[in-house]
């Protein structure tokens, strides 16, 4: 298949929606969490749900950085944008997520701090060039897929001579956080859910491989197949995890053979590894503390590090108490359960992270009008 229309081809969608109905054993039920928020975004596009048998079910996953981010990190972003002569800029989805007191960046740029958008890690570095009195701070967020844009950015910083430029580093793992997922203390907290399989991350998997995958398979025997975001290779890779498991089989698999090899990218990896190094623990809005699971600059590139040059608040602030956001994020709940989803939270007046990026369950139910037994109104 060559073009995006064969990705998207019905005929071919209800043919292995069949197959895969006739595979699945009647006796068993399938629950197969989609990881990545690309994988969220195109199940509820396409209804994929809609045509795969009722015993083959979809666990939406954590895989969206916007909405991992926790509630402190947030807050720790607008105080760097209150520091004098600090300009803060990120990407787009961040300036609306609330903080604690729902203040977000977006309103606290309306009070007057100077906080703007980029579409690039490179513009922020053009903004430090055409700023050299100013500190501009680059709120890094990400999992692997972005953590070598910012690394990039550093590197043309340093090259350029800036003493301007810092990054505030909040880059996250992938597998740390499946691991988590996996067995973690807080599912006494958020309750847990029956997992069979996993379909893993494409652009995450582009960068590290499906190497780092096979641990999953051999150590806590699930099944994973990476796939790419068309419907057909959800489709497709759902159709091999039900085999697997048929078959009792706990392997990685590749659907996305297209762009993933097994080793991924050695050269953002090196850049990656030259650069950054890990946290001992990092929290993520859903999982709590997750050990060894989130990135921050190597004591060489101090210079460009901001929870270096100033003593960054690292406050735990809890979530909104009737925001189910880090039960969605377990997949523990569907956003069709909290009772902000479509009434007082909407994609207009967002009450977590998980309503305001476009990769979140919260908004991706939202805006294919995934409701089925909600109350909720139709966007």
């Amino acid at each position: 298949m060559k073009y995006i229309e064969e990705y998207r081809d019905g005929d071919l969608a209800r043919q292995l929606a069949d197959s895969i109905k006739a595979e699945a054993a009647p006796s068993r039920t399938y629950h197969l969490m989609e990881f990545c928020g690309g994988h969220t975004h195109a199940i509820s596009r396409y209804g994929l749900e809609d045509i795969l048998p009722a015993n083959v079910r979809m666990v939406h996953g954590p895989g969206c950085p916007v909405c991992v981010l926790p509630v402190g990190r947030i807050d720790a972003a607008i105080w760097l944008a209150a520091q004098p002569d600090v300009i803060l800029c990120t990407y787009g989805d961040m300036l609306r997520v609330p903080g604690s007191k729902r203040l977000s960046l977006l309103k606290a740029k309306a009070e007057g701090r100077d906080i703007r958008m980029v579409y690039s890690t490179l513009d922020a570095v053009k903004l430090a060039q055409a700023n050299p009195d100013r500190k501009v701070v680059f709120f890094a967020i990400g999992f692997e897929t972005t953590t070598p844009p910012t690394a990039v950015a550093i590197k043309q910083a340093q090259a350029l001579g800036l003493t301007n430029f810092f990054v505030f580093c909040n880059h996250v793992l992938t597998p740390s956080a499946i691991a988590q997922i996996l067995d973690s203390p807080e599912v006494r907290e958020l309750g847990t859910v029956k997992l069979d399989g996993f379909i893993g991350p494409a652009h995450v998997s582009t960068i590290i491989g499906s190497q780092p995958y096979e641990y999953f398979a051999e150590e806590y025997q699930r099944p994973v197949v990476i796939a790419g975001f068309e419907p057909l290779d959800v489709l497709q890779a759902v159709r091999m995890l039900v085999r697997q498991i048929n078959d009792g089989r706990f392997q990685v698999e590749n659907e996305f053979s297209r762009a993933v090899t097994r080793d991924g990218n050695a050269k953002a990896k090196s850049l990656v590894a030259d650069m950054f190094e890990l946290r001992k623990s990092f929290e993520w809005r859903g999982l709590g503390l997750v050990p060894y699971s989130a990135l921050r600059l190597k004591e060489s590139y101090a210079a460009f590090d901001a929870e270096r040059h100033w003593d960054v608040p690292q406050d735990s602030v809890a979530d909104n108490k009737a925001c189910e956001c880090g039960a969605i994020l377990r997949g523990v709940k569907k956003p069709i359960d909290c009772k902000l989803f479509g009434t007082i939270c909407t994609p207009e007046n967002p009450m977590g992270s998980c309503m305001v990026s476009a990769e979140g369950a919260c908004a991706a139910h939202w805006t294919y009008g995934r409701f089925r037994d909600t109350k909720a109104p139709a966007p």
